[in-house]
């Protein structure tokens, strides 16, 4: 693992929302290792750089906006030479509840246009964290659902996933990716099933 990257959309507008779960964890991993991000140009994105488990790690916001995610993330991929397989991409994921957290690798984008982009420039092989926010019922509404801010409990739910994936992240770093998921996935949440609606900013 070489570069992990939070997706979500840049500004204020966005900041609290669901759709910004992946942002969330971002910042959780450099709040913990004591670094900022740097806005970085030519990655169209904030980066930053740290030690974690002993690894070299680089962690990327990009800022285009959900729907172009995929060209900050093969801007960093080319320049530092690192295959889908040192990548992994933590999204915000409808099919499970709030508190639920599960990683994978590979697969398709479900519906979500930032895994979409991030195909369509790097290929599918790359790991994921799909991080819980729940869906609000019907597809019509989905797009206001994940743009708005969860309720409190939901967004601590949310947040507690996320530390517990934070910690995985290590044990995946330090002992590989089955140990994380052993751990991780231990938690126990499991996902409602439901069909995700495609729109721009999703």
């Amino acid at each position: 693992m070489q570069l992990v990257v939070g997706l979500g959309n840049p500004g204020d507008r966005y900041a609290q929302t669901r759709h910004n779960a992946g942002f969330w964890f971002a910042d959780l991993l450099a709040s913990r290792a004591g670094e900022a991000f740097s806005r970085q140009a030519k990655f169209h994105g904030e980066l930053a750089r740290f030690t974690l488990a002993g690894a070299d790690l680089r962690v990327l916001k990009p800022e285009t906006y959900m729907n172009r995610s995929g060209q900050a993330i093969a801007a960093v991929c080319r320049f530092f030479r690192i295959p889908p397989a040192g990548v992994l991409v933590v999204h915000d994921e409808l099919d499970l509840p709030p508190g639920a957290v599960r990683l994978k690798l590979g697969g398709g984008a479900g519906g979500h246009n930032g895994l979409r982009d991030t195909i369509s420039h790097i290929g599918a092989e790359f790991w994921r964290l799909r991080v819980g926010v729940g869906h609000p019922g019907h597809r019509d509404q989905v797009t206001d659902y994940v743009l708005s801010r969860a309720r409190a409990e939901e967004e601590s739910e949310i947040r507690d996933a996320l530390a517990a994936a934070a910690d995985a992240l290590e044990v995946m770093l330090a002992r590989g990716s089955e140990a994380a998921m052993q751990q991780l996935h231990s938690r126990g949440r499991k996902p409602r099933p439901y069909r995700k609606a495609d729109d721009a900013a999703s």
